[in-house]
């Protein structure tokens, strides 16, 4: 009974992996019409296509800073539980970052245009980056909760890091597995990441309304940056630059610009905000609104 059921559930499991390549590419797209619409060039004489390879150099590269800086955080080696969450999202975010280009950058084409009629939409490269970007995210929440809060308030703000997480998760496999197209879209991860981001910035901002504290100056600068960058990326996906540009020959796409600005975000967080990570101090205000005493 127990090979029959594991049996069932590995062709079950199979099946859902290949219906994710039923999902194409809107409006449906040729291979040749792929590599039209970016830059494409055959890698070393392989016969394997490079699709955009300036943009595979910025997001590999935004990956390794991504980790650089979780193993800065990991460093610290002081015990503090804000630094180690820091550091497991700076790592989530690096290994997302590397998944995304190898999918939606480098190796493109490969994966959803060769050998097919008609290119597909996404993979599973993508769907792992999903699921990792919101993990690191959240993770960054923890790293703020253990950093500026105590309390009810540091348990409230756990609890929604890992449901959060647990939830979009169950979401992304479902529409992975459907497949969905929304469950697994851009939008969503936007609308699962973003209350994470405004937590931060409403926690840090309230702090150094009231308290003036180095760090909590250095964190809300920091959510800034990230706030910035992505009006910065949405206004130019919406002003249509990247086909503006590519119609005269450069390429130069909304994501090169979240890329390059995320670098100037990641090399902040490296620098400025891994300086100040540390558990909320003993004795200082919490957003409990009364002073909590901490025995070390």
């Amino acid at each position: 009974m127990t090979r029959l059921a594991l049996t069932a559930l590995s062709t079950l499991i199979l099946t859902g992996c290949d219906r994710i390549d039923s999902l194409l590419w809107q409006p449906k797209t040729t291979p040749t019409q792929w590599c039209e619409s970016m830059p494409c060039v055959e890698l070393f004489s392989s016969g394997v296509t490079l699709t955009q390879p300036t943009s595979t150099l910025l997001i590999y590269f935004l990956g390794l800073m991504w980790l650089w800086v979780g193993w800065r955080f990991w460093q610290l080696d002081d015990e503090q539980k804000s630094s180690r969450w820091w550091s497991i999202a700076m790592t989530l975010g690096g290994i997302a970052a590397i998944s995304a280009g190898t999918s939606y950058q480098a190796f493109g084409f490969e994966l959803k245009c060769t050998e097919r009629e008609f290119c597909t939409w996404t993979s599973w490269w993508e769907i792992a980056y999903l699921a990792m970007q919101v993990g690191s995210v959240n993770a960054m929440l923890a790293g703020v909760a253990y950093a500026c809060t105590k309390g009810l308030t540091r348990r409230l703000l756990l609890t929604y890091a890992l449901v959060n997480t647990v939830i979009y998760c169950c979401v992304v496999a479902a529409g992975a597995f459907l497949p969905n197209r929304f469950m697994i879209s851009f939008e969503m991860l936007v609308l699962f990441s973003t209350p994470a981001f405004l937590a931060c910035f409403l926690i840090n901002g309230w702090r150094y309304i009231n308290n003036k504290s180095n760090k909590d100056n250095i964190l809300l600068r920091a959510w800034i940056i990230m706030f910035v960058t992505n009006i910065l990326y949405f206004g130019y996906l919406l002003l249509g630059y990247t086909q503006i540009l590519w119609s005269k020959g450069f390429w130069f796409s909304e994501n090169d610009v979240l890329h390059v600005l995320m670098l100037v975000w990641v090399w902040y967080v490296g620098t400025a905000v891994v300086s100040v990570m540390a558990d909320a101090e003993s004795q200082s205000p919490s957003l409990d609104g009364h002073a909590s005493i901490n025995n070390h």
